[in-house]
């Protein structure tokens, strides 16, 4: 079954990074407003996930949601969290360490798109 969900090693890296700092994490994917359409993480818990967020599933031991909405947008892509140089304007963890996670889109092919429904 293909994964919603997967990480590259740079972003793997960075979570480790910051769980020694921050201990236990997770990631919500924003919906855009003021910190744009990006991967949020937080300290876990430190997000309150409401009855319309998805769990699209872990990377490195962290959960991964988005919202019900914007997952209607992504329902046909594989998503890759990345890391790119530069300081987003969110309230994400790695901001202070002038990098910020971000998302690879692939869109899923017929036969993945089947595996997924089943």
């Amino acid at each position: 079954m293909p994964e919603r969900i997967l990480a590259t090693d740079a972003a793997i890296a960075l979570i480790e990074k910051l769980r020694q700092e921050h201990g236990n994490l997770m990631f919500h994917q924003s919906g855009g407003c003021c910190d744009g359409s990006q991967p949020m993480c937080f300290a876990e818990g430190e997000f309150k996930i409401g009855g319309n967020d998805i769990l699209l599933g872990e990377i490195a031991g962290c959960k991964f949601y988005m919202h019900k909405d914007q997952f209607e947008y992504w329902k046909h892509t594989q998503l890759t969290l990345d890391v790119t140089p530069g300081r987003g304007s969110s309230f994400s963890l790695e901001i202070p360490l002038g990098v910020r996670f971000m998302i690879r889109s692939r869109i899923f092919t017929e036969e993945e798109l089947h595996q997924l429904q089943e």
